[in-house]
């Protein structure tokens, strides 16, 4: 579904700020394949999905996405076949619009919102009644007066709403509390495994990156340095994983939101 071919990325090339964010990095993902990414600042990890998502030209290398070369293809034309969430919860959708008028936006429904039929709406109620939070019975508020972790759990509904082949969460639970980050965490893997979506997840919590998905990957310094997945992650600990990342970069992990976040 997803093929990097030894992608590079350097900013600011032959200048004092020049900073190699990518270094030759090649990643396959096969369909349906849910895979959980962890690293510091700096690693490279919202760099990859910038690069994956098209905000910026690779240096060298290829991406292919469900067979198709995408490598020079313009940002808004990959947008048609991803999805993407950030860690702020106000990316993603418009506050001053209504949760169904976000809706219709995300779902393509006629071009003006007065064609927005009954069928559309009745969508909508029950789409939204599968996350849990109410937002059912409030379809006619505006997305601004949502919590925190609603328009989180709204926007991944917008950008499921017509599957994508790849779905990118930058962080997308890093911004709330313990409490939402795993309700909207458990919709996730909901609203992934009943798509069948491969998903890329990058997270500070190095227990969802071995519990969430099928396969974790951890970088540093622009590159891949731990690939983990079947039997073997299955029994691994996060102190395994803290020795892995040791063997594979070569340097303890020191970043202390990752180290505290278990």
């Amino acid at each position: 579904m997803l093929t990097l071919s030894h992608i590079s990325k350097t900013f600011n090339p032959g200048t004092v700020n020049e900073k190699r964010a990518l270094t030759d990095l090649s990643l396959h993902l096969e369909p349906g394949s849910f895979v959980t990414i962890i690293g510091s600042n700096g690693a490279g990890k919202s760099t990859l999905f910038n690069a994956i998502a098209g905000s910026f030209f690779v240096d060298s290398g290829s991406i292919l996405v469900d067979g198709q070369d995408v490598t020079f293809m313009p940002e808004y034309k990959r947008a048609k076949q991803m999805g993407r969430l950030f860690q702020d919860p106000m990316r993603g959708s418009a506050p001053g619009m209504t949760i169904e008028e976000n809706l219709a936006l995300a779902a393509g429904s006629g071009g003006w919102f007065s064609h927005m039929t009954g069928g559309d709406r009745a969508r909508f109620r029950d789409q939204l009644a599968l996350l849990g939070m109410g937002l059912e019975d409030r379809m006619k508020q505006p997305v601004g007066l949502l919590s925190g972790g609603q328009r989180q759990a709204l926007t991944l509904l917008m950008a499921t709403m017509h599957p994508p082949k790849l779905l990118l969460l930058d962080e997308h639970t890093a911004a709330l509390d313990p409490g939402t980050a795993e309700k909207v965490l458990n919709i996730t893997k909901d609203v992934v495994a009943q798509h069948h979506i491969t998903t890329l997840m990058v997270t500070h919590n190095m227990k969802n990156a071995l519990e969430l998905g099928d396969r974790t990957l951890m970088m540093d310094g622009g590159r891949i340095v731990l690939d983990v997945q079947g039997e073997e992650r299955k029994g691994m600990t996060v102190s395994d994983l803290l020795e892995r990342f040791r063997a594979g970069a070569g340097k303890e992990l020191d970043n202390d939101r990752i180290l505290l976040s278990e």
